[in-house]
């Protein structure tokens, strides 16, 4: 008898009577997937179903899931059923991390703090994904407090979910902070996820767990019902198996929001059908330039596949422009650290004071006095100097706040990413998004080798990421960046460029019987 591989096993688990081929196989993406229902060859339970029966025999292994929705049983029952079968999204179960407000779920930022913090409406963003058809199925895990408590945090840890892992190798680092997004969606365990950005935190764990991952101009997504860290720069995301399916998303997500000024634009510079450029052509001509800062102190065997991936967009037809300076590179960190800190206390403090009576943490103090009465759960590996940090700055009309924003996203917006594509006569800035990923170990803290994700985080402008291949089994990812409201243009580029390379394996998913980590003192 032929051996039945994981997702085989895990359907009759479920104790689905549907084959694989017919229902939903490890390569099936959202897009597929929503032609499937729309087109009745499946059905939203029998798609639900399966995923859960994947959570069931994988989360215990990675903890990317740290909450799944009961309620969305009866809600893919009531999708087979309604009369409109046309929305996009219909049946879809889709994921979201776990600081977006969802209704009658918590919402903690992965913090135990907040772990009576239960949602009366739901977010934004997650009301748009409802009317256009999807099922919300649960949350993921991500790094507590969107990973900006320590500089020694381990990415993906959390006191409320404890440590997702990255399903290509498990005793290695996820990335983050939307950690459980792109585990979950690599691990096949969703066909789609949500994540947030401030700095890094979608287009990272995108990178090193195989996927597409979108952080959108500053404005174009709706942040209301979201947990924040910092207004200049937080917005939501698509983590995805495919640019397609990014573009489906972003078809959804994108729009304006009374309650979030920021995105008072975004009906106006939002592209009417993110699909509709999406061609093998789109690299024809396009001028892109290569970071060269972004591409020194790489290894041999990434900058190898990075050459490789060059040679892929030149014979698509791009014209690529190398050793390109952007400037102010070495100049962002300490200002960008500084609007951080002066915005987390502040946004923080806001949103706290919206929670319901239950959660009796009202302000980033009581947080951190939280965390300080319950250290042994909530500090086991590191601290929570930087929240110390964010506590001790002042109002956000303290002109060192003031000039050190409008300083830092000057250098990374109009002189930075605006001056050098204009300079060069580029349509996008690219470059590794980061390196493989790395051990976890809690002693050292993330290991890190290299990152893309500063400049247009920093400015607000996209930023997304595709895989470009793999290093001894562990995925990397190709940045594309530009100026503000340039989705489309970065999301045509991306999937002439996917359509190109070589197909990219899934995971070599595991039991949890079948692991057999190491365990080192401070290794994980």
């Amino acid at each position: 008898m032929e051996k039945m591989s994981v997702w085989q096993i895990l359907t009759v688990a479920a104790g689905l009577s549907v084959s694989l081929h017919g229902l939903a196989a490890e390569s099936d993406d959202l897009t597929s997937l929503a032609k499937k229902i729309r087109q009745d060859k499946i059905t939203s339970v029998q798609v639900l179903t399966l995923y859960q029966g994947r959570v069931a025999g994988l989360n215990p292994s990675l903890l990317a899931v740290i909450a799944q929705r009961p309620q969305a049983s009866e809600e893919a029952v009531f999708s087979d059923t309604q009369a409109q079968k046309n929305l996009p999204l219909r049946g879809v179960p889709i994921f979201v991390k776990d600081n977006i407000e969802v209704r009658r779920m918590a919402t903690t930022a992965g913090s135990l703090a907040l772990a009576e913090n239960v949602a009366t409406t739901d977010a934004h963003l997650v009301t748009r994904l409802r009317d256009a058809g999807a099922i919300i199925a649960g949350k993921t895990n991500l790094s507590e407090w969107a990973n900006f408590r320590s500089t020694k945090a381990s990415s993906g840890w959390s006191s409320a979910g404890g440590q997702t892992r990255n399903p290509y190798a498990p005793d290695s680092s996820p990335c983050g902070s939307s950690s459980g997004s792109g585990a979950a969606v690599a691990a096949r365990m969703i066909p789609a996820a949500i994540g947030t950005e401030t700095d890094g935190s979608i287009v990272c764990p995108a990178a090193v767990n195989g996927l597409v991952g979108l952080k959108p101009t500053v404005g174009l997504v709706s942040r209301s019902g979201i947990i924040p860290l910092s207004h200049s720069q937080d917005t939501a995301g698509p983590m995805t198996l495919t640019v397609r399916d990014a573009a489906l998303l972003m078809n959804t997500l994108a729009g304006s929001d009374p309650r979030d000024p920021a995105t008072r634009e975004a009906d106006q510079r939002r592209a009417k059908d993110y699909l509709a450029g999406l061609s093998t052509q789109a690299l024809k001509g396009k001028r892109l330039g290569v970071v060269s800062k972004m591409v020194d102190g790489y290894d041999a065997a990434t900058l190898a596949l990075f050459k490789r991936t060059l040679a892929i967009l030149k014979a698509r037809g791009a014209v690529i422009v190398e050793q390109v300076e952007l400037p102010f590179l070495d100049d962002l960190e300490q200002d960008e650290m500084t609007v951080l800190l002066y915005e987390f206390k502040a946004d923080l403090n806001a949103y706290l004071a919206t929670t319901p009576a239950s959660v009796k943490t009202r302000s980033l103090a009581d947080v951190i006095a939280f965390n300080l009465a319950n250290a042994d759960r909530v500090m086991p590996h590191f601290s929570q100097e930087i929240m110390e940090q964010a506590e001790a700055s002042g109002p956000l009309t303290d002109p060192v706040y003031l000039e050190a924003r409008h300083r830092v996203q000057q250098r990374a917006g109009v002189d930075g990413i605006d001056a050098t594509l204009k300079k060069y006569r580029l349509e996008a800035l690219i470059a590794p998004t980061t390196g493989a990923t790395w051990r976890i170990d809690y002693q050292a803290g993330d290991l890190v080798a290299g990152s893309a994700s500063s400049p247009a985080a920093i400015a607000g402008y996209p930023h997304l990421t595709v895989p470009m291949g793999q290093i001894n089994g562990l995925p990397l990812g190709l940045s594309f960046f530009a100026g503000a409201w340039s989705e489309t243009s970065l999301l045509n580029m991306a999937y002439a460029f996917e359509q190109a390379r070589p197909r990219l394996p899934a995971p070599k998913m595991i039991s949890k019987n079948e692991l057999n980590w190491k365990y080192i003192p401070g290794v994980c």
